[in-house]
């Protein structure tokens, strides 16, 4: 799909997904009904979602992974499709350098290092060897959830 200036300026005004399709055309000086239906193909086309993000620190018992992977062959897309499809991961990405691949996924305290990698990525062929990097820290990192946190009753909002 071609992402022409308009499409691009839809997209800027979207980008903390609050902005209503009205305002978007009264800024735009278009109709609301094209806003409505380009964000609709942009969408469908799967160039652009609109999504809640959170920052994982702020998540009880969770912790972000990256893993950087490598292969046996060249059928890069094909691993990272299946790694992609893996529980707790949140993207995979084809890289350059010493690594194929790098996974990142989102762990909980019922979830661990260990089920990832004994139950999930012991599930997939051809794997050469992982290096994993445990996020202690990050910054501008926001990440969609990828599965319901257990709050404790001091937490639990009920």
């Amino acid at each position: 799909m071609l992402i022409d200036p308009t499409n691009l300026a839809i997209i800027n005004h979207l980008k903390d997904g609050r902005a209503s399709y009205k305002k978007i055309a009264e800024d735009l000086s278009l109709a609301e009904g094209t806003v409505r239906s380009r964000v609709k193909k942009l969408m469908d086309e799967g160039v652009f979602s609109i999504s809640g993000l959170v920052n994982p620190e702020a998540l009880p018992d969770q912790q972000i992974i990256m893993v950087g992977v490598r292969v046996k062959g060249m059928d890069l897309v094909r691993k990272g499709e299946e790694f992609s499809q893996l529980r707790s991961v949140i993207s995979v990405c084809v890289v350059t350098g010493q690594f194929d691949l790098i996974v990142t996924a989102m762990l909980s305290k019922d979830f661990g290092l260990l089920e990832f990698f004994t139950q999930e990525v012991a599930t997939i062929d051809n794997v050469r060897s992982v290096e994993t990097f445990v996020v202690y820290k990050s910054f501008n990192l926001k990440v969609p959830l990828t599965s319901q946190p257990v709050l404790g009753p001091e937490e639990n909002p009920a």
